[in-house]
């Protein structure tokens, strides 16, 4: 009986095995559904902190009639630290009243979660309420980062769990998913795809696509260099710059995808000092209000990003209204 044990043991091993490779081979012929211009929404709120479906709406439609390759919610722009898992639930449900099932453009949850339980539950949340993949942050308080093991164990059992495509939103300074990890996930988990590169600039997006050969997804995510990204070989972007300018963001990937790199050049140059008043902390309200300087009104913020300087909002107005 023992030897029987270990012998269906060693088969439900070696088809687990089996299907990872085939997941793997799978992986490199996904379609360009999860490529090109995905604009992380901004989450409009009411004064007192509920979502404000109206405005929402006017943002999603804004980005996709500008010819945006899909659309994510719940990230860094989205304020997603502050959304239950029910307001998750309710921002995809209104993404999906654009994007339909089975459309050619993509709905991105992200997912940004203190510990790998409540990931789990989250993004089976997201799952079920229809979103085509995950963005997933590492864990970030700061005496429960864990190592590389712990974090390989954080993807892997999200992938097993969820299964749904899986990007890495690497974002947080003090929990660098570096590329040898990045790397490892994409050959060992089932669902991990790509990731969206935050920290570290431009170099660090190089150092992922030198590390991972074409195997996988690397999205910009350095706004003020969003063309040169696409230079490089990013994939795409998922970046807040792309939800304040969606169509020069298009235009700039339909750039990068002819090869006029002059064109895409001058645009990501007349977008740079833009960047420049808006990046930073509480880039949230920032966004928000420099939204408003173009006619969109975008809400509240969650508190406790309440308030924004004087001297910032001057900075902004001016740099929004030349």
């Amino acid at each position: 009986e023992i030897a029987q044990c270990l012998v269906g043991s060693e088969m439900c091993i070696r088809d687990r095995s089996n299907i990872r490779q085939y997941n793997k081979e799978r992986r490199k012929h996904m379609s360009v559904k999860y490529e090109g211009i995905i604009p992380p929404i901004v989450t409009p709120f009411t004064a007192s902190g509920e979502i404000d479906e109206e405005k929402i709406r006017r943002e999603m439609e804004i980005c996709l009639d500008a010819g945006a390759d899909g659309i994510s919610v719940g990230g860094s722009t989205g304020e997603g630290p502050t959304l239950r898992d029910e307001e998750l639930t309710q921002l995809i449900k209104i993404a999906r009243e654009y994007v339909k099932e089975g459309s050619d453009k993509t709905v991105v949850c992200g997912i940004m979660r203190t510990c790998t339980r409540d990931a789990v539950r989250a993004g089976k949340t997201a799952k079920e309420a229809g979103a085509d993949a995950i963005m997933v942050t590492p864990t970030a308080y700061n005496v429960l980062v864990p190592n590389a093991e712990g974090m390989f164990d954080f993807y892997n059992t999200i992938s097993e769990e969820v299964q749904l495509p899986t990007i890495i939103y690497n974002v947080i300074p003090q929990n660098t998913i570096y590329p040898d990890l990045f790397h490892r996930l994409l050959n060992e988990t089932e669902y991990i795809m790509g990731i969206k590169q935050s920290v570290g600039g431009i170099q660090a997006l190089y150092a992922d696509l030198m590390e991972i050969e074409g195997k996988g997804r690397v999205y910009a995510a350095t706004d003020d260099m969003i063309y040169s990204c696409f230079d490089l070989g990013a994939k795409g972007a998922i970046s807040a710059i792309l939800s304040v300018f969606p169509k020069e963001s298009v235009e700039m990937w339909k750039c990068a995808q002819t090869g006029d790199h002059l064109r895409g050049l001058e645009i990501q140059q007349s977008l740079y000092k833009k960047w420049q008043v808006l990046g930073g902390n509480q880039f949230p309200i920032k966004m928000k209000y420099a939204l408003k300087c173009l006619g969109r009104d975008c809400g509240y913020c969650r508190s406790p990003i309440t308030y924004l300087p004087e001297e910032e909002k001057k900075a902004i107005r001016e740099t929004f209204t030349k």
